[in-house]
């Protein structure tokens, strides 16, 4: 009965139209060929259409309504069904060649710009006496961007250098003001970014924010620019990393020892990120680094006593005693003390080291897990922070 409810009823206003028109009566083979939909098959889904159009007309589609409606009105079978209109699709012309062109050359713009972003940190110039970036024939001027870029994209570059092109969203050498910039400043740009005496990868971390944020950071028109009083602070902490290797390296000329020659930029680099993170509310931090530069760490970093580290020299102490031979350069520590920049008391915790390498990292992101989760801050915005560093190069004959 509720199979073919519908039909039925439908068929019972044809019927009824047959016998005011016996004229228009029609066989059941008619009204199944006049309206092929009116079967078995679909009777219930048609049915349940139908009890919903009596309710709300608006609740089928518009060729139902207009079907059930024409049905009713006395419509014959086979004329009340009117397919539903296709949607008009404007016909897509193709744009002109030089459109087409333009919008591949800022395509290359865009390749050139992430191929910076991507590889820029393999070509730094990260070697203090430049023996691997010797130019040999002197003759030769290369173009920008050399090092870094393909066959077409040399070429490209060749014949748009002084081409203006309009600045893609993933870059930030044009700051806030410079919407667009001839091609040789933008490799330019990108040249003393990325490819200068800082090697940034960061481009396989899946953050698009974390990723824009660096990006802003140094590619910013401005990035890297301080006041004089930042200055003398950076001055002032690099004298005091470079003062105390030549200290030991005079007192203590023949004991084993694993300087920071090359790398006291290291000591204003912690202290900096110390004094940013804990005016920014971080109040405790703990490090993680190998043997070369931790006495230095310690000394201008954690503040040790000095007194306590030249101890650990006296050529008297036997090989079991905390200090000898090599011992002081795996050795830790727990400090409190006062960050004049922030105006806050932070904790500072340098992790004792059994090995040369990064086997401390992992004990790092332990530790620092487990604080974040006793204090309730597993996010570690305001409680804890970890730094892991690597100092494992020097010059041939620094011990």
């Amino acid at each position: 009965m509720l199979r073919f409810g519908t039909c039925r009823s439908i068929r019972c206003i044809w019927s009824g139209l047959a016998l005011r028109h016996p004229s228009r009566a029609l066989s059941s083979a008619q009204l199944a060929s006049a309206e092929s939909f009116l079967n078995g098959t679909s009777s219930a889904y048609i049915e349940e259409m139908y009890e919903s159009w009596l309710k709300d007309s608006s609740s089928v589609h518009k060729s139902w309504d207009s079907h059930f409606s024409l049905v009713l009105a006395g419509a014959r079978p086979g004329n009340a069904y009117h397919s539903p209109h296709s949607p008009v699709i404007p016909s897509l012309s193709m744009p002109p060649p030089e459109t087409r062109q333009s919008v591949k050359d800022h395509l290359s713009v865009q390749a050139v710009i992430r191929a910076y972003q991507v590889r820029g940190h393999l070509v730094a110039r990260l070697d203090p006496l430049n023996i691997s970036n010797v130019v040999r024939d002197t003759s030769h001027s290369p173009t920008p961007g050399h090092h870094m870029l393909g066959g077409k994209d040399f070429e490209f570059i060749e014949r748009n250098r002084d081409r203006v092109f309009q600045l893609p969203q993933l870059t930030w050498i044009g700051g806030d003001n410079e919407a667009s910039l001839p091609l040789v400043e933008i490799i330019d740009r990108l040249e003393r970014v990325y490819c200068s005496n800082i090697g940034i990868e960061f481009m396989f971390i899946n953050d698009r924010e974390k990723c824009d944020f660096i990006r802003k950071q140094f590619e910013s028109p401005h990035a890297g620019t301080l006041s004089k009083d930042e200055k003398r602070t950076l001055m002032a902490r690099l004298i005091r990393s470079t003062k105390f290797e030549e200290f030991l390296a005079k007192k203590w000329v023949s004991e084993k020892r694993f300087g920071l020659e090359g790398c006291e930029v290291l000591i204003p680099a912690l202290k900096s990120i110390i004094d940013q993170c804990s005016f920014h509310g971080v109040d405790s931090f703990i490090l993680g680094m190998p043997h070369r530069g931790r006495l230095n760490v310690l000394a201008n970093v954690a503040r040790q006593p000095l007194e306590e580290i030249f101890s650990q020299f006296d050529p008297t102490l036997e090989a079991g005693e905390e200090g000898s031979g090599d011992v002081k350069y795996h050795l830790g520590m727990y400090i409190e003390r006062y960050n004049r920049v922030s105006g806050r008391t932070v904790k500072l915790s340098l992790v004792a080291n059994p090995s040369h390498l990064e086997a401390v990292d992992p004990v790092v992101q332990g530790k620092t897990r487990a604080e974040q989760f006793y204090n309730q801050d597993e996010d570690g915005e305001n409680v804890c922070q970890h730094v892991a560093s690597l100092c494992s190069s020097c010059f041939a004959g620094i011990r």
